[in-house]
């Protein structure tokens, strides 16, 4: 039997499940999943390696963690609410568990984080690269790197960047499971399977991201025709965060529509 992930899960009604992205853990969807509970049962998950399943030490493969992802859903599906790697994740429980997954919203998100001469909108994979090799040598300043890269040109981000280093520093992530992480948003190419999900699929990208541009959006469109692709023009790569309110009522007329 696949062994489900960890999971914190609160509210009532349609299911819906929040995945972090890279290096956090369940605890920044703090705050949406408290706005979200008032509908929707949210259930806030730990990818393998982070936040309370810190001691498992490995990340895993992409398939494994749609597997496992898809063990944990309700028999009936859920939403899945994917943030930067997360939104990797979710799109791959989609193409293989497609009975258990209602819609994926892509925040922050990309089925292809690495520049390619058809995929210019994204980052380039020396970045991705130095943030290998800064792991190597310190991985708690590589850490801290990524989370000022998060609120880049965004107005209050010390404040915002003191917060994730704080949630951070309460759950810190194993580093092989961010080594894994690193490996998926270099290697992973879900375009093809973006393209052809049955169910819905949304995104919503902020404007002064600096790890997934906004100019994605367009890209998207190409992929997959008539996307709802929505930009938050002031945020960047946690528009959660940074504009929590606004950022929920994005969310929650993406998970009505």
């Amino acid at each position: 039997m696949t062994k489900s992930l960890e999971t914190v899960s609160r509210g009532t009604g349609p299911a819906v499940a929040l995945i972090h992205g890279w290096g956090l853990s369940a605890g920044v969807w703090e705050e949406t999943a408290a706005d979200l509970a008032r509908d929707f049962r949210v259930d806030c998950v730990d990818l393998p390696g982070h936040g309370r399943a810190a001691g498992e030490g490995r990340l895993g493969d992409l398939d494994t963690l749609a597997d496992r992802l898809a063990a944990t859903l309700p028999p009936q599906g859920a939403a899945l609410v994917g943030w930067s790697l997360g939104g990797l994740v979710a799109l791959q429980t989609a193409v293989r568990h497609p009975d258990r997954v209602r819609r994926v919203v892509l925040v922050a998100a990309t089925p292809r984080f690495v520049q390619a001469p058809d995929w210019p909108h994204a980052m380039r994979r020396p970045v991705l690269d130095a943030f290998a090799q800064g792991l190597a040598r310190d991985f708690r300043a590589t850490l801290n790197r990524f989370l000022a890269l998060q609120f880049h040109g965004v107005e209050g981000a010390p404040a915002a960047v003191r917060a994730l280093r704080a949630r951070l520093a309460a759950a810190p992530p194993a580093p092989a499971a961010l080594e894994e992480g690193l490996a998926l948003l270099r290697e992973s190419d879900l375009r093809a399977a973006l393209a052809g999900l049955a169910c819905p699929v949304h995104a919503l990208l902020g404007g002064y991201d600096t790890l997934v541009p906004a100019a994605v959006g367009a890209d998207l469109k190409v992929l997959r025709p008539g996307m709802d692709v929505r930009v938050m023009p002031r945020a960047g790569h946690a528009p959660f965060l940074s504009h929590g309110e606004r950022f929920a009522s994005e969310l929650r007329s993406l998970l009505h529509d």
